[in-house]
C-alpha cells in the first residue's frame, strides 16, 4: 500500500496539480487586490463607498446577516473567471496554430506515399 501511495505521489499529474493550485491561490489573491483597486477607483469617481462588506442584514447596530461579503467574493469570482476564460482561450488557440503548423511525422508521409500509389493502379 505504502508502495502504491509512493507511485502515485510520484507522478507528474499530482505534482502538477499541486503546483496549479498553488498558483492558483496566489492569482487568486492577485485579483482581489484588483477587485478592491478597482472598486476603490470607482468610489472615487463616484464620491460614494463601494466596498460591499458593510452590506448585510443590521440589527441593533450590528450586522446579522452579512451578505456584503458575498457579494465581494461573487464579484472577485466574476474577474477570475473571465481572466481564466481568456487564458484558456488563448492556450487553445496557441495549441491549434502549433498543431498546425507541424510538419506530418515519418509514417503519415510513408503511408501517404502509399495511398497515392495505390490510387494511380487501374
Amino acid at each position: 500500500m505504502i508502495k502504491e501511495f509512493k507511485e502515485f505521489v510520484s507522478k507528474g499529474n499530482l505534482v502538477t496539480l499541486a503546483v496549479a493550485f498553488i498558483l492558483g491561490v496566489a492569482f487568486a489573491a492577485v485579483v482581489t487586490a484588483f477587485t478592491d483597486m478597482v472598486l476603490g477607483v470607482v468610489s472615487y469617481v463616484f464620491g460614494g463607498d463601494v466596498s460591499f462588506d458593510g452590506l448585510g442584514v443590521h440589527r441593533n447596530g450590528s450586522i446579522v446577516i452579512p451578505y456584503g461579503r458575498f457579494l465581494t467574493a461573487a464579484v472577485d469570482f466574476v474577474i477570475v473567471a473571465f481572466i481564466l476564460f481568456l487564458v484558456v482561450k488563448a492556450y487553445n488557440r496557441l495549441q491549434r496554430t502549433e498543431e498546425a503548423a507541424a510538419e506530418p511525422s515519418d509514417e503519415v508521409k510513408l503511408l501517404t506515399q502509399i495511398r497515392d500509389e495505390l490510387a494511380k493502379r487501374p
